[in-house]
């Protein structure tokens, strides 16, 4: 599934329920930050307390090197991506940079930029929404599913999308979940179809 740069600028956003959303975010220059696995803990940890403070159910993720695929759906009218990512970004950040900080990391000047004179920022994700596609239909969000879900694979990091621990995938598959992951919720009832995904026009 190609995302070009022609079709992000032509989508139009919604907010609100009725519509879920896939979203992309990335890391700084898209280096490759998210190997760690107590900073991925990290991202979890505050992408769950994010959705709970942005008003969103969390249905698929996957972490990978340099950049983070959700699927999340409004629980309120109120809910905005913007609120969701912003806490996300920003809390894990700066819970980083302290560890930087207290291992005294070279990593920490490669991250940090000057971003007017005098004043300079640490940068753990790059800068921006990322990509954000509203979803309502059942190809749709089955396909967004399968691509969050095999992005893993397609790079060469396992066999299985279930082998990745930074994942849904086996939450789909088992209905299992992790301690450290955030948590996932299967979609409301009433959206889905037999197949488990939502309903055209939900």
């Amino acid at each position: 599934m190609k995302r070009s740069s022609a079709h992000r600028k032509q989508v139009k956003h919604y907010e609100g329920t009725g519509h879920l959303h896939e979203l992309t975010f990335s890391t700084y220059r898209r280096l490759p930050l998210l190997t760690s696995d107590p900073w991925r803990r990290i991202v979890a940890a505050k992408l769950d307390s994010g959705s709970e403070l942005a008003g969103f159910h969390l249905f698929a993720f996957v972490f990978m090197p340099e950049h983070v695929h959700l699927l999340v759906g409004p629980t309120e009218s109120s809910a905005t991506v913007s609120k969701l990512l912003a806490w996300t970004k920003r809390q894990s950040s700066v819970e980083i940079k302290q560890l930087l900080l207290q291992h005294q990391s070279p990593l920490l000047a490669k991250l940090t930029i000057q971003q007017r004179p005098g004043q300079q920022t640490f940068r753990f994700w790059q800068e921006g929404g990322g990509f954000d596609r509203n979803l309502y239909s059942p190809e749709a969000i089955a396909a967004s599913i399968e691509y969050i879900h095999n992005n893993p694979v397609k790079r060469g990091l396992c066999r299985h999308s279930t082998d990745w621990k930074w994942s849904s995938a086996k939450f789909y598959e088992e209905r299992t979940t992790r301690p450290e992951w955030p948590r996932l919720t299967l979609p409301d009832p009433s959206w889905l179809n037999g197949f488990g995904v939502q309903k055209e026009n939900s």
